[in-house]
């Protein structure tokens, strides 16, 4: 495909220590792929992998490229990344945050200025535009972050837990707004640690790739509605898991421990 990221037995290790190990991982436009898992299972470092920001073994092509050959505008043509929490220390204005993420493009300044707003509204964050970014709360910077995501407009999007910060209510609208750019056609691999937080993506959220990683080793992949989800988010947790249903759609939560 054009577009699409793979890893093929990709392994990353530092300090003696490997922090994954013979990954394969795939992702196209159109796809959505959860990846979840404990903390320290390799996840972060898998997407950085994906980006080129580790040094790895193995194979990771994006559009059918080696990633290492990509100069920095040709693989953010191909690839965005929303980090845990976009580190920003310049005393610079949202719209200039966003407005950067178009970098990649030729195109006018009124061409530019247009498709910023237009991300921060997406991202309902249209009300920072002249604030400086260091000046705004973790959950607005989140959302600065997003629209500067949608700015860049790559046909994949790798989201590193992207509602952190953030309240129920823009968690929601969060992934909904996720939703809307899957259904267009984006490819998007997201990090999470709340596995019901998926189904606020739409009605084709059944069709999610849910790919579990524990310890820096793949540990199963099935469908978001696959009758043994629960069973293998809570052997990969830990912690045994049940699933009851809400409005018609089944939820994950651990199950009560027994008194001794």
């Amino acid at each position: 495909m054009t577009n699409s990221l793979e890893l093929a037995n990709v392994s990353v290790h530092a300090r003696g220590k490997a922090l994954v190990e013979a990954v394969d991982l795939s992702l196209a436009e159109g796809e959505f792929v959860a990846l979840v898992g404990p903390n320290g299972a390799g996840k972060t470092t898998l997407l950085r992998a994906a980006l080129g920001l580790a040094r790895t073994t193995g194979t990771v092509r994006l559009g059918g490229q080696e990633v290492g050959s990509l100069s920095p505008r040709e693989r953010a043509g191909k690839i965005a990344w929303l980090p845990q929490q976009a580190l920003i220390s310049e005393p610079i204005t949202v719209f200039q945050f966003v407005r950067a993420a178009r970098y990649r493009f030729s195109e006018t300044h009124a061409d530019a200025e247009r498709e910023t707003l237009a991300a921060l509204a997406k991202a309902n964050a249209l009300g920072f535009l002249s604030s400086p970014v260091i000046e705004l709360s973790g959950g607005e910077q989140q959302r600065v972050a997003v629209a500067a995501l949608i700015a860049q407009d790559a046909p994949l999007l790798l989201l590193d837990e992207p509602a952190n910060h953030l309240d129920p209510a823009q968690q929601i609208e969060l992934y909904s707004l996720f939703g809307n750019l899957w259904r267009k056609g984006k490819g998007v691999l997201c990090i999470t640690h709340d596995i019901n937080m998926l189904r606020h993506v739409g009605r084709e959220a059944d069709r999610i790739r849910v790919v579990g990683m524990a310890r820096g080793h793949v540990q199963f992949e099935c469908a978001f509605d696959a009758a043994d989800l629960p069973a293998l988010i809570g052997k990969l947790f830990e912690v045994e898991m049940q699933a009851v249903e809400a409005d018609g759609r089944r939820l994950l939560i651990p199950a009560e421990r027994g008194s001794a």
